[in-house]
């Protein structure tokens, strides 16, 4: 049925916040296990320090693209939950947890042997390979926990719980600190020691969140065997959503690709722009995710109304959110240089690159959004095939560009631009509004 009361305001920014605080919290940890990692390898000298660089794209970006196991278990367990079925949410939620599970034994069985092949295309120096071997050969291990923890994660985020997430992300950063320190130093374990320390860190979190979905389930008589059905239509869910997610990766990629080619000033220059965007992208993502569990909840309830609101007021905090955040970066372009770079070139070039950045800002905030909310609605499908279009779109200018300025006003202008339309248009019609606990 319908929800007739219109929510209010302060209701619906409380309840926005209750999940965008703890999840920006939660996103935040990934970035701080690598940072930490960094800086604890980066006193063992420039060898094993680049050594990790390079285990560290490899990982990243394996994780990156299997966001969707998180994405997609949002709004599955939260339409469940909204239909007033607690019991189909949990067991929802347990198939995601097979499916993580089994996609990081895969991924284990074939890429730990071939991390040779892969570092290999690098053209690393000698040591420099041979240290990133030595790390990666053991973090593929955490790799199945890791993807526990994003299907966890998205579990409970249907749930409407985005603070057990938190808490158990920052348990698990100070055991990682913690571990590392012993490992690295105390048993001489070298880079080893990071990877071991971080591997069992990742599992201590997925044993911990794990047990707290298996307990809620057996609360509601959820089975806690994989269900067939369940398990395909996350793989379903789940396969459109990493579409999406590769059409992001690439255009990020291309951008950084052609900037090479404008020489290795601009390039420095879009890896410090490339460092801030992703770091600003941490608080709208938190507001995505936010409409992910309220939009996929609310839909479930049929509450139609209570969606169309949710959708308004998330749009006012991402553009608003955006606005501040691009007038801290303008205000912290001078800190930003002086921070970044002793290069004089470098410094000259980052002006321009942040400022086109801040003017985006705002853009990106309603992208966002827009984004999660459809991911709410189980939109798969659509956000798949335009994120292509939008891809090709961006793709289709590139030849003529010629400068930096330009290249990052096309990422902003055309790219983003070509995001905001589609998503738009899709949000301002009525085909993705489909209620009750399947779509």
């Amino acid at each position: 049925m319908t929800d007739s009361r219109p929510p209010s305001g302060r209701a619906l920014n409380r309840d926005i916040l209750r999940l965008a605080v703890p999840s920006l919290g939660a996103l935040i940890a990934e970035p701080l296990f690598v940072l930490t990692d960094t800086a604890m390898v980066g006193h063992l000298g420039v060898e094993p320090l680049a050594g990790l660089g390079l285990a560290s794209t490899v990982l990243q970006t394996a994780i990156g693209l299997l966001v969707f196991l998180a994405y997609a278990t949002t709004p599955l367990v939260a339409r469940r939950l909204g239909a007033g079925d607690p019991r189909g949410a949990l067991s929802a939620g347990v198939d995601g947890l097979w499916l993580a599970l089994g996609i990081g034994v895969l991924l284990l069985a074939v890429m730990l042997p071939s991390s040779e092949l892969v570092i290999g295309w690098f053209g690393a120096a000698p040591a420099v390979t041979a240290a990133a071997l030595v790390y990666l050969q053991i973090a593929w291990w955490g790799i199945p926990g890791m993807l526990l923890v994003l299907a966890a994660t998205g579990l409970l985020r249907g749930l409407q719980d985005a603070r057990t997430p938190l808490i158990v992300a920052a348990a698990g950063f100070g055991a990682n600190i913690a571990l590392n320190a012993v490992l690295i130093y105390g048993l001489g374990l070298g880079i080893a020691g990071s990877a071991i320390g971080t591997v069992i860190a990742q599992w201590a979190m997925a044993a911990v969140l794990v047990g707290v979905c298996v307990r809620q389930a057996r609360a509601a008589q959820a089975a806690l065997r994989p269900g067939r059905a369940g398990i395909t239509a996350a793989g379903r869910a789940g396969s459109w959503l990493l579409l999406r997610t590769v059409s992001l990766r690439v255009a990020l990629v291309v951008t950084v690709a052609v900037a090479t080619g404008f020489g290795t000033t601009e390039l420095a220059a879009t890896h410090v722009w490339f460092a801030i965007y992703s770091l600003l992208a941490l608080a709208l993502d938190a507001l995505a995710i936010a409409g992910q569990a309220l939009i996929g909840h609310g839909l479930g309830a049929a509450e139609v109304d209570r969606v169309h609101a949710i959708t308004r007021r998330l749009l006012a905090w991402g553009a608003v959110v955006g606005v501040v955040l691009a007038i801290i970066v303008v205000a912290g372009i001078p800190l930003i240089a002086l921070v970044m770079t002793s290069d004089e070139a470098v410094r000259a070039a980052l002006p321009l690159t942040l400022v086109v950045l801040a003017i985006g800002l705002p853009l990106a905030g309603v992208v966002f959004v827009l984004d999660g909310v459809l991911i709410g609605a189980g939109d798969g499908r659509y956000l798949a095939m335009t994120g292509v279009l939008n891809l090709l779109a961006y793709l289709a200018v590139l030849p003529f560009v010629g400068e930096l300025g330009w290249l990052l006003a096309a990422f902003t202008f055309v790219y983003l631009g070509a995001r905001a339309l589609t998503l738009g248009l899709r949000a301002r019609g009525s085909a993705w509004i489909v209620t009750g606990a399947e779509r």
